[in-house]
């Protein structure tokens, strides 16, 4: 990831944005425009966006622009995801939205410390590069992925890290969903501080 980036976030390495159906989490079901900005170096081996983790592969655009684009749509709520995109400043791009009435919404590892202002933080933790302590007191939802057994422990870890009200989601890595389904149910069940996210864009064949 060479590429140099201005430090102020006017300028963003946007690798796709389309209007749709947010598919997972507390959103999940709502209009929302996505912003997806490249760059990434957490490095979860069953990322389904690998082509996003070189920022060097995706245009520099003018945050301004990005803004513009998303006020074209009805639905005036905005998802920034990626990548990572706390890699960059997201203060001017978040506070350009929110002038224009447009809800600002971020799904992050938290790998990289918080910019932007945000209506919603979705901090959703890996193992590959753990968030930095502070950005679990922010976050409205921790959405944890399970991929093996081991995951439940591991979210239990970082619920002790967010905020009393911090919605808690389980959420089944796409190609083990078969078999991780049953044992997210039984463990929220058990433990009905929990909620199971599933990823119903898939179902639902939306981009």
């Amino acid at each position: 990831m060479s590429l140099q980036v201005p430090e102020d976030g006017t300028l963003l390495p946007l690798m796709e944005e389309f209007y749709t159906i947010q598919g997972e989490g507390y959103h999940s079901g709502k209009a929302a425009y996505f912003i997806r900005l490249g760059g990434c170096d957490v490095g979860c081996h069953w990322c389904d966006v690998k082509e996003s983790w070189d920022a060097s592969l995706h245009p520099l655009t003018h945050a301004d622009q990005i803004v513009a684009n998303a006020e074209q749509y009805p639905g005036k709520a905005v998802v920034i995801t990626g990548g990572e995109p706390l890699i960059y400043n997201l203060d001017y791009l978040t506070s350009e939205l929110q002038k224009r009435g447009i809800k600002t919404f971020i799904e992050t590892s938290g790998a990289y410390p918080l910019s932007g202002q945000w209506d919603w933080i979705c901090l959703s933790p890996k193992k590959f590069k753990s968030p930095v302590p502070s950005i679990g007191q922010h976050a409205g939802e921790l959405k944890v992925i399970v991929f093996n057994k081991s995951d439940f422990a591991w979210a239990e870890s970082h619920a002790q890290l967010v905020s009393p009200g911090c919605k808690l989601y389980l959420q089944p890595e796409w190609s083990k969903s078969q078999e991780m389904i049953p044992l997210i149910i039984d463990y929220v069940k058990e433990n009905p501080k929990w909620e199971i996210s599933l990823q119903t864009h898939k179902f639902l064949n939306i981009p």
